[in-house]
């Protein structure tokens, strides 16, 4: 079929149009991973759009902590079934860390301790789940860019890959990855993050579907293609029929 290339450069430029830009970065960064395919080109039609409104890089919402909802429902495992995971949490994830690698210049390995260590960011953001509810939630954590900044992005990096314990993982580009607002969160509404919620780091990105803020990460890696991952659409969200960009 001959009609990819074609989608490329369209798709490619849609998004470059709108001055979209990160030093280093490919006008590729912006598309979906499989936007070669029917869904994709639908999903990066839609993507091109929100990132010309969004290009300044707006905040999400924020609101007074006296909106924070009493209720915050935990979707999906709420307790890794991981031998692991459960000695990690018997110890107070005390021997915890979370490799950074892949495309980076100096792989990182962080504790929990030394994350809480490093500059933090506190948000009050409405978590809105692909299931139709919304929910108010106070987020602590470490912005993710901070954390590349330590690992050093090697110029070719474009996709920042998430794994989880419980076998999931998730992706974002560059243009989401290094937003202010998101973070590697470790603590919910003033207390340590709770298991059903993902203890002991999740990640939050809050112009996203709840969906790509997966919970229980044990891994993150940085690559220049989503190509071997799994089937190459980015996340496992995506594997079972959601679209990869979640932006809302």
């Amino acid at each position: 079929m001959t009609t990819t290339p074609n989608r490329r450069i369209f798709l490619s430029g849609l998004v470059a149009a709108g001055g979209v830009s990160l030093a280093g970065c490919r006008s590729e960064t912006y598309l979906p991973p499989d936007y070669g395919s029917l869904f994709g080109v639908s999903d990066a039609l839609s993507m091109g759009a929100q990132r010309l409104i969004l290009q300044r890089q707006p905040l999400a919402r924020e609101f007074a902590p006296s909106l924070i909802s009493r209720g915050f429902p935990a979707i999906g495992t709420t307790l890794p079934e991981d031998d692991a995971y459960l000695r990690d949490l018997k110890t107070g994830f005390a021997t915890w860390s979370l490799p950074v690698e892949g495309l980076v210049r100096r792989p990182l390995r962080l504790s929990l301790a030394v994350l809480k260590a490093m500059p933090a960011r506190t948000q009050v953001t409405a978590h809105s789940c692909e299931r139709g509810w919304t929910a108010i939630g106070q987020w602590t954590g470490v912005p993710l860019a901070h954390v590349l900044r330590l690992a050093g992005l090697r110029p070719e990096a474009r996709y920042i890959v998430f794994d989880s314990v419980d076998g999931w993982y998730e992706s974002l580009d560059l243009f989401d990855a290094l937003h202010p607002q998101t973070i590697l969160a470790h603590g919910m509404n003033g207390a340590p993050l709770p298991v059903q919620h993902g203890a002991p780091v999740r990640l939050r990105v809050e112009r996203h579907l709840g969906y790509k803020s997966i919970k229980f990460i044990n891994r993150i890696r940085v690559v220049e293609s989503m190509a071997g991952i799994s089937s190459g659409k980015g996340s496992l969200a995506a594997e079972f029929g959601y679209s990869w960009y979640a932006g809302i």
